[in-house]
């Protein structure tokens, strides 16, 4: 029988359709196939079909040069600009203000055929530096209120190149899912004097059923209430409201679980495409209490459709508990 089960941190429901429980074979999936050798204005030697580089780990080269490890450029095709003044103005009963944000792609590697599953750990743990060290640079700019770090991988999800990458955007407000969390945090600690991600992190790793793998550092999950099939989520154990406040042996730990999460994502799902988006505090806030910075993970594996979007209710085909089971038994750690 179908189940409906609320999200314990923003009181969403989703609808756990249990008579239409899918295992993975049972999905229609488009593997995201291996990346094609082909003109890419990401690869090393072509450093000047991309805006001047924000930063770059390197062997050797100058800047915008080939000898890079991880580069960060401006996109070409920003979706806000950083040049400007924030106005805000009405138009008679509607609010408008000035598109200023920043918009950066993370080059995550030289290699155009990479994946996450297969790229050194070391060099996952530089990309993670990467994110750090743009929020921490960019967040100084008192005009940016929150900064989103995001992946898309595979055309389903988003990707308009192959080569590894993942972008930033910098907004000039806090977005409303991101507002709805953390007020939903605020209000779980205020009632109880804790956080509700300790509590879900305690909570899943006693019961196990929705336990993928856990670290001493990191707990990764199946959420009680996920939107979608094999929806994951990575979450420190020790609390901390901000990406960006981590420290280099918990990102060096980070690149472990990561590499290894999505080797079993791959594994399962046979390559999907994805989507991965790190949840951060805002960034002009001083650290929360309340709050509890966390990673989530989620393969495109379902469509969104008319139900979903008139009412705010998810349809799940897979149980949390059978996906991370099948995620648990893929090995590979």
């Amino acid at each position: 029988m179908p189940e409906l089960r609320k999200d314990p941190i923003t009181g969403r429901w989703v609808i756990i359709a249990t008579d239409r429980a899918k295992r993975p074979g049972d999905f229609i999936r488009q593997p995201v196939p291996p990346a094609q050798q082909t003109v890419c204005p990401f690869d090393s030697g072509h450093e000047n079909k991309t805006p001047p580089e924000v930063l770059a780990y390197r062997n050797g080269g100058g800047r915008d040069q080939p000898g890079w490890r991880v580069r960060v450029v401006p996109n070409k095709f920003p979706v806000l600009g950083i040049e400007g003044d924030l106005s805000r103005q009405g138009e008679g009963m509607y609010d408008k203000m000035s598109g200023i944000g920043a918009n950066e792609v993370i080059i995550e590697t030289p290699d155009h055929a990479a994946t996450l599953s297969d790229m050194p750990e070391h060099q996952i743990a530089e990309v993670l530096r990467a994110f750090k060290d743009r929020v921490n640079d960019l967040k100084r700019d008192r005009r940016f209120r929150y900064i989103i770090l995001f992946r898309n991988y595979g055309e389903a999800a988003g990707a308009s190149l192959e080569h590894p990458h993942s972008q930033l955007i910098a907004l000039p407000v806090i977005p409303n899912v991101v507002k709805e969390e953390v007020d939903a945090s605020r209000e779980f600690h205020e009632a109880k004097e804790r956080c509700i991600f300790c509590d879900i992190i305690h909570e899943e790793s006693s019961a196990g059923a929705r336990l993928i793998s856990e670290t001493d550092r990191f707990t990764v999950l199946a959420p009680y209430a996920p939107r979608f099939p094999f929806e994951t989520w990575i979450l420190p154990k020790q609390h901390a409201s901000h990406y960006e406040d981590s420290e280099p042996a918990l990102l060096d730990n980070l690149a472990w679980v990561l590499r290894s999460t999505m080797r079993k994502i791959d594994k399962v799902l046979e390559r999907p495409a994805y989507n991965f988006i790190v949840h951060s505090a805002p960034v002009q806030e001083a650290p929360l209490a309340y709050y509890h910075w966390h990673i989530e993970i989620i393969p495109k594996l379902t469509k969104v459709a008319g139900f979903e979007w008139g009412t705010g209710f998810y349809i799940n085909p897979t149980p949390p508990e059978e996906a991370a089971r099948f995620l648990r038994e893929a090995g590979l750690g």
